[in-house]
């Protein structure tokens, strides 16, 4: 049984490919009713257009499921909005997919953008904030930006699917991450079954 949340998870969606975890992370929320307060970079936009179909917010609430009673969405620009305060309460954040550039600038907490300026906040309260790069190969530059962002309390889960559940379908590769993701903002979610061993 879910257990009611009544806490903001900020979720970010950044310009690095992986639309489809996003959407589904975001379907999954509201059909759960998580208070969700989306941020989505201008390639963010760019993303789930090119990789989903999604060209904007009315676009982005039909593939999720149409119901946003508990999801509210921020403009980027906007750095003086709630999820830029320490002040107000959250569950933590998540960015997925989180582009390089913006890993590099949660790295160094350059806080330009709403997005960058809530990740900054979120380490500053030592909450929960999750990480979900999904670029390959890795240079030097990307580990060492990722490698501060863990320094400074990050979680990097990298968009890496396991196949021991025998997958058949793209979909269940997705899920596989995103339950990962929810197990670490700690929701009671179930999507897929936990490896038996």
């Amino acid at each position: 049984m879910f257990r009611a949340v009544t806490t903001p998870l900020v979720l970010a969606i950044t310009g690095a490919s992986g639309a489809p975890y996003a959407v589904r992370l975001l379907d999954v929320l509201a059909k759960h009713h998580v208070p969700t307060w989306l941020l989505v970079s201008t390639h963010g936009w760019r993303l789930l257009a090119e990789e989903s179909g999604i060209k904007d917010e009315a676009g982005l609430k039909k593939a999720t499921g149409g119901d946003w009673g508990c999801v509210r969405l921020f403009n980027d620009a906007d750095r003086g909005a709630e999820p830029a305060s320490g002040s107000v309460q959250t569950l933590g954040m998540v960015v997925c997919p989180c582009s390089m550039g913006t890993m590099a600038a949660i790295a160094q907490g350059t806080s330009r953008s709403l997005i960058e300026r809530a990740a900054d906040v979120t380490l500053k309260e030592r909450r929960k904030l999750v990480l979900v790069p999904r670029e390959t190969p890795l240079s030097l530059v990307h580990l060492r930006n990722m490698t501060l962002a863990a320094e400074a309390g990050a979680t990097i889960l990298p968009a890496a699917p396991g196949f021991y559940q025998r997958p058949n379908e793209i979909g269940q590769l997705v899920d596989f991450i995103v339950q990962r993701i929810v197990d670490h903002v700690r929701l009671d979610i179930k999507l897929i079954e936990p490896w038996q061993g």
